[in-house]
């Protein structure tokens, strides 16, 4: 058995009493007490390294992330990023809001990976990190069917036009147009609605998400102008110095080489991709 010191001094009276003794079965106990405690720690630290990525997506932008009529959220940016985290073997949760507030939450750190149909730009790449481009686009002007005024973007002279808020469109308009007044909304589908009351003259935004709404919703309502313009490329983001974008990237070419690619560009846009990753 194994004793402790001698009683010690406080306020310079000696502490007596019977002496401590410690037992090889206490010695054990302990041991194993320390031992218990470690693996909970590093179990702790695992779960902590095992946590779910906080994936963001836009709210409203058809067809790559919008609500459908059952309330849920879909689109081809939804189906992308799900491929691809199997293939990294990413574990993740889903967050749909407004495009305005996905950088400065990637800023932050409180987003782990935007997926957001995000054009990519350098003013963004010095604040965040892009992963492989996975979609190519372009900007292009869509009007009512009886407007002759506007047949390209010189014609905003005087003219109101509407496009999405802490997009990339903004920057081209205010760059290269000079309309009477540049209107900015949350949702590009809050332009639509102003095209058709009249509130706009002109809507420049993505070609998709146009096509998409003149092909379907505003069929026979709007019109698409040629040609398009600032050709760019979408990619998924990431905050500054994450190591998660490499395996994105990897995994994008994975897909693309698989076919996963395609079978997902072709249940959203019908057609074979003339571009891809």
């Amino acid at each position: 058995m194994v004793f402790l010191p001698k009683p010690k001094r406080w306020a310079g009276r000696e502490c007596r009493g019977k002496p401590t003794i410690v037992t090889g079965g206490d010695q054990m106990k302990k041991l194993l007490t320390v031992l218990v405690t470690a693996a909970m720690v590093l179990s702790f630290v695992g779960f902590a390294s095992a946590e779910k990525l906080f994936v963001a997506t836009d709210t409203n932008f058809k067809p790559f992330s919008y609500k459908n009529s059952d309330g849920d959220y879909v689109g081809m940016d939804l189906d992308l990023w799900d491929a691809v985290a199997k293939k990294a073997g990413l574990e993740y949760e889903m967050h749909p809001m407004d495009f305005g507030g996905i950088i400065p939450g990637l800023q932050t750190g409180n987003i782990d990976v935007a997926v957001a149909g995000m054009s990519v730009k350098s003013s963004r790449e010095k604040v965040i990190d892009f992963a492989m481009p996975y979609f190519r686009a372009g900007l292009v002007i869509m009007v009512r069917p009886d407007n002759m005024d506007i047949k390209d973007i010189d014609d905003f002279a005087g003219k109101t036009v509407c496009t999405k808020l802490a997009t990339s469109s903004v920057d081209y308009i205010k760059k290269n147009a000079k309309p009477a007044k540049l209107t900015q909304l949350p949702n590009v589908s809050d332009c639509f609605m102003e095209l058709l009351a009249g509130g706009t003259d002109a809507v420049m935004f993505d070609l998709p998400p146009l096509a998409d709404y003149a092909n379907n919703a505003g069929k026979g309502k709007v019109k698409i102008l040629a040609p398009m313009h600032m050709g760019h490329h979408y990619a998924m983001a990431v905050p500054a110095g994450s190591k998660v974008r490499d395996k994105i990237s990897t995994a994008i070419l994975e897909i693309s080489e698989d076919g996963t690619y395609d079978k997902i560009y072709r249940k959203w846009f019908g057609k074979d991709p003339e571009w891809k990753p």
